[in-house]
């Protein structure tokens, strides 16, 4: 167990050092697919064909069978994508079946949009579904009727401005509105709105221009975005790229979850990061990358890390986001975000800052069973859970909560392990485990009997299904489609798996009655 726990800090001392690159992303179907429609040509691109069938399920759509409200984007791409290739091995079938799965499958906004809508569906999803009727005739397609007014007011007041400012967050789905060039321009990183798919649009309506030096730029975003999701396939690209503020912050925040902040053995690594934090944070605050807008979650985040690493940033950055009581993630955003208004309130208690009104607004975002489910950036209960635990707790030496402990008990399968849907995932088991870790801290000698027997069958699970250096496959994080942060996932992984393994050396004395 000594020489697992050494592999796993040399493993996280390894994905700490490399995230220097721009980020790891798994493969997107909805991308691939956009970008494969958008390049024109099937010469060169076959792999990437061949990849996408291949992702398709057996009952003709793509994204996992388990969330069904993810389907639609990344189906209706992979089709529109797929008719125009029909030279192709297997491309006829894999058309046949989308098109009997888009038939048969209900539209998940006949009536209204749900809380946890993919990003941009009221923009893509209309798009997608008129621009499929248009190619395939009379077809019964679903029309997405309730995001058909949010669509028209986008463009109203899209039509209003003549080029959006490098970053801004509409330009994360500009392949769903944009015709112009004009309209905008790549950043720095020769990304539009840091979106694959966005950016393969814009230099697809760019080429009539000859705008070389551009489109050069936007190429090479494009090539680095592919290796990004290590596929080793040109063509198959992630969901959003780069994330070099996301990744590292929700590392370092991983790792104070499960108490791994201030290890030694992390320490440099961890050192690098938050100096280049520290100088990135200004007043207005971080985005997921250095070239995108700022907003409340990734700024909330970074405030945590920097006062975990003794530093003491100011608030004002985070006050920008605040409207009455809660916070937005970004101005102007549909709904407000769960996972956002923990990571403020996190925020706001490590810096000693009152925080009230969003404790309040944490604690009634709860289901009944004393959880937190209502997310719009993650599919899984377990991660706005354990975040809220942590922030919850954060201050509160003898903070308990009972019945949130109990459902988190009580939810563990019978194999060990934990998952919102119908298997475990190292991920979510992961964060179960974070939660565990806070609440153990105020128990009583029986209650930390009663976790501790809990987090040995989660630790059998996990050792029957961890390798060194493995890839997660899991897409659980809400983008367009879901998707999955490797580099953020595997952090996440090998936290919970070091944290279970230190439990287990604590358990005979838990079994003692000791304190540990």
């Amino acid at each position: 167990m000594k020489a697992l726990s050494e592999q796993i800090l040399s493993e996280l001392r390894r994905l700490l050092s490399e995230m220097s690159d721009g980020g790891s992303v798994g493969p997107s179907v909805y991308d691939t697919a956009r970008a494969l429609r958008f390049h024109g040509n099937v010469t060169g691109r076959q792999d990437a064909y061949a990849w996408l069938i291949a992702q398709q399920q057996a009952d003709g759509g793509w994204g996992s069978t388990d969330f069904s409200r993810f389907r639609h984007t990344p189906t209706w791409a992979a089709l529109l994508a797929l008719q125009r290739a029909d030279s192709l091995p297997g491309v006829a079938d894999a058309v046949q079946a989308a098109t009997q799965f888009l038939q048969r499958q209900p539209d998940p906004y006949a009536h209204a949009v749900p809380e946890d809508a993919p990003i941009g569906a009221e923009l893509i999803l209309p798009q997608l579904s008129g621009e499929a009727a248009s190619l395939l005739g009379d077809v019964a397609f679903p029309r997405h009727p309730a995001l058909l007014p949010l669509r028209q007011a986008c463009l109203v007041k899209l039509g209003a401005v003549a080029t959006l400012p490098s970053g801004h967050p509409l330009l994360h789905s500009w392949e769903a509105w944009g015709t112009s060039p004009t309209t905008a321009f790549p950043d720095d990183d020769g990304s539009i709105g840091i979106s694959p798919a966005a950016t393969a649009a814009w230099r697809a309506h760019a080429v009539t221009q000859a705008s070389t030096p551009q489109l050069g730029r936007a190429d090479a975003y494009l090539q680095m975005a592919s290796r990004a999701t290590r596929s080793g396939i040109e063509g198959v690209i992630p969901n959003v790229w780069p994330i070099n503020v996301f990744e590292p912050c929700w590392s370092l925040y991983t790792l104070h979850l499960a108490g791994l902040f201030a290890h030694p053995a992390l320490a440099e690594a961890v050192r690098v990061i938050v100096a280049q934090l520290d100088a990135r944070l200004g007043v207005r605050g971080l985005g997921p990358a250095l070239h995108f807008a700022a907003d409340a979650d990734d700024t909330a985040v970074a405030l945590c890390v920097l006062r975990l690493a003794g530093r003491d940033p100011a608030v004002d950055a985070l006050r920008q986001f605040e409207i009455g009581e809660l916070f937005v993630t970004f101005p102007g955003e549909r709904n407000a975000s769960v996972s956002t208004n923990i990571h403020a309130l996190h925020a706001l208690r490590l810096l000693g800052k009152p925080a009230a009104s969003i404790s309040a607004y944490v604690e009634a975002n709860r289901n009944p069973n004393g959880l937190w489910d209502n997310e719009k950036w993650h599919v899984s209960w377990l991660y706005p859970t354990a975040h809220a635990v942590a922030a919850l707790a954060q201050g509160k030496a003898q903070w308990r909560d009972e019945r949130a402990l109990a459902a988190l008990l009580l939810a563990q399968r019978d194999d060990g392990g934990w998952g919102a849907g119908r298997a475990s995932t190292f991920e979510e088991t992961a964060y179960a485990l974070f939660a565990l870790h806070v609440m153990n801290g105020s128990e009583e000698p029986t209650g930390r009997r009663r976790i501790a027997h809990t987090v040995a069958r989660a630790l059998e699970w996990m050792l029957a299904r961890h390798a060194a250096h493995a890839l997660p496959q899991t897409p659980l994080w809400i983008g367009k489609e879901l998707y999955c942060p490797t580099r953020v996932v595997r952090v996440a992984e090998l936290a919970g798996l070091w944290l279970a393994l230190r439990w287990g050396r604590r358990i005979p004395a838990e079994e003692a009655g000791a304190t540990p």
